[in-house]
């Protein structure tokens, strides 16, 4: 009994000298108005603004006293230790979310990284635009309003054959805004082997629903026939559509109908064809299956759609290519409006067509694509002198993006250690600017460098030798 009672006088007393030391901490805490006069605050005052440097010194100010009564702050903090705090909270809220990254993953267009990077051109025009007005929906020729994808459609016909073109803000409204105009509340078949993820969890089969037409699968998952479109054909019937396989396939027992079957059938039946290629392509790639859009529009689609930022090379944007008479329907289609694209992505779309026009060896996608492997490895040796460690050798890279799933780019990595581990090294190259983000192999760090320029190469060692030193 009297241990007890001990026991909790004891604890009393205790509790009560940890009271008496926090309310000791808490009083010798400086006023805010006293640290904004310190030396220490008022350059910061001067950069920052008065209002700022008020602010980030109550935060830290409130978090200090949260520390003090968890018992997570146990000495008073200096004053210049306060005001360094409000410092650094005041320098990382000027940075950026968006900020720039180093890809050494090996993968050209990586969605999480922002496919496509744009050309000089691209990056000019939009430049020049951005600044100031433009003739976005103004004809300079008559005075009066234009349209606003006027100066991309010769561009886009011009490359392709279509009648007729136009350009939404990416390719997943390119098919809703088609589908939506050409078949709403009515059916459009599909091979079931084609209703394909599109990333983000988004499913061709949702965005068909979504436009307002009815989803009609037919075939199986690995064959489908032309006599499976011809048996679901009904009075309901609007489009045959047809998906490229742009970012998987499908091998062994397998078998598809062509573009060119789909349009024989659809003429037959008065039905329109839609084809979604997905990754853009312009110009044929030697010993790759992928379509152009030139074929797509040859074989007999009436539409067909892609994405402006894979293998295109420009910014994000879903381009309409086709019949005159259909592509009519859908300028006049109310979800336009919704979709459209702004006047920066505009630019910089135009300068990329005119650069696949005249130099398309300038567009960033095109050339890192097809360099040499003696420049790769040049280029991974000179990493490799600049760093000071690791060893250099072959890798295999992707186009990425849902495109050329079945290629791969022959190129060079450095290989380093990570005597840090693999978490830690990956957070230290991750949350540097710019960011560098790396493939891990065996336990080691594997820096590809096909889609790292030459420009990248001083900064990329950097943060390298100071993620593995």
């Amino acid at each position: 009994m009297v241990g007890r009672e001990y026991s909790s006088h004891f604890a009393v007393g205790i509790a009560a000298m940890l009271s008496q030391e926090r309310k000791g901490l808490y009083r010798s805490l400086p006023q805010v108005q006293r640290l904004l006069e310190t030396d220490r605050a008022r350059p910061l005052c001067a950069e920052f603004g008065r209002p700022a440097v008020t602010d980030a010194l109550r935060s830290v100010m409130k978090d200090t006293r949260d520390g003090i009564a968890e018992g997570a702050v146990s000495s008073a903090p200096a004053p210049h230790a306060l005001v360094d705090e409000a410092a650094a909270r005041l320098v990382k809220r000027r940075q950026r979310g968006l900020r720039r990254a180093i890809n050494a993953t090996g993968i050209v267009l990586h969605t999480n990284l922002g496919r496509a990077p744009l050309a000089e051109e691209a990056i000019a025009a939009v430049v020049d635009i951005a600044g100031g007005y433009c003739n976005l929906e103004f004809d300079v020729a008559s005075g009066t309003r234009g349209s606003r994808t006027q100066s991309i459609e010769p561009l886009l016909t011009g490359l392709t054959g279509a009648d007729s073109a136009m350009a939404v803000n990416n390719g997943a409204a390119a098919i809703l805004l088609a589908l939506s105009g050409l078949a709403a509340d009515a059916e459009v078949i599909v091979s079931r082997g084609e209703l394909v993820e599109i990333g983000g969890g988004f499913r061709v089969g949702d965005i068909i629903q979504q436009g307002g037409a009815r989803l009609v699968e037919v075939g199986a998952t690995n064959k489908t026939r032309l006599a499976d479109y011809v048996r679901a054909i009904g009075p309901a019937t609007r489009v045959l559509l047809k998906v490229h396989q742009s970012n998987f396939r499908t091998i062994g027992f397998t078998g598809h109908t062509s573009i060119a079957e789909l349009s024989s059938l659809a003429r037959e039946r008065g039905l329109l064809v839609v084809a979604d290629l997905g990754s853009g392509l312009l110009r044929s790639v030697a010993g790759s299956a992928e379509p152009t859009i030139r074929q797509a529009l040859a074989e007999g689609a009436d539409i067909v759609t892609c994405s402006g930022d894979k293998l295109l090379g420009g910014p994000q944007a879903g381009l309409i290519l086709g019949q005159s008479a259909a592509i009519d329907i859908l300028r006049k289609h109310p979800l336009l409006r919704a979709l459209r694209l702004d006047k920066m992505s505009l630019a910089a779309l135009e300068a990329t067509l005119m650069l696949h026009r005249d130099s398309p060896e300038r567009i960033p996608v095109m050339r890192m694509m097809s360099q040499p492997e003696e420049l790769l490895r040049r280029r991974a040796q000179r990493l490799c002198e600049l760093v000071g460690d690791g060893f250099v050798e072959r890798s295999e890279a992707f186009a990425g993006g849902g495109s050329l799933p079945e290629e791969r780019i022959a190129s060079f990595s450095l290989s380093l250690p990570t005597p840090k581990g693999l978490e830690a090294t990956a957070g230290l190259l991750r949350g540097g600017s710019p960011a560098v983000v790396c493939r891990f192999k065996d336990g080691r760090l594997v820096a590809d460098i096909l889609a790292v320029s030459d420009e990248e190469i001083a900064d990329l060692a950097d943060r390298l030798r100071a993620a593995v030193t």
